[in-house]
């Protein structure tokens, strides 16, 4: 596992990016602390299909499918009837 500093990082992109598809793994640090890894790809995610990756997230708890099958949201409880919202909004015009 090789570490390389941001600054340097930054300048030999590329060189790293090569390793890091080579199988190494890559720390990159800032200040002397590890803020990031440069890993190499996992062949067995990477030939799966976006809704595979997907159900496969779902299984392990790393996302929640929405609860809705459509995707709107439920509809709203107005917080404020819209009677007493009219009176609020005339009543504020009147004050002008």
């Amino acid at each position: 596992m090789r570490s390389v500093g941001l600054k340097i990082l930054k300048n030999k992109l590329s060189e790293y990016v090569r390793l890091a598809a080579s199988g190494e793994t890559v720390q990159i640090t800032d200040r002397d602390r590890v803020v990031a890894e440069l890993i190499p790809p996992r062949a067995a995610d990477a030939a799966l299909t976006a809704e595979a990756q997907w159900e496969k997230m779902v299984r392990e708890g790393l996302i929640t499918p929405a609860k809705s099958p459509t995707g709107k949201p439920p509809p709203r409880k107005p917080m404020v009837p819209f009677d007493e919202l009219m009176r609020e909004l005339q009543q504020d015009r009147e004050d002008r």
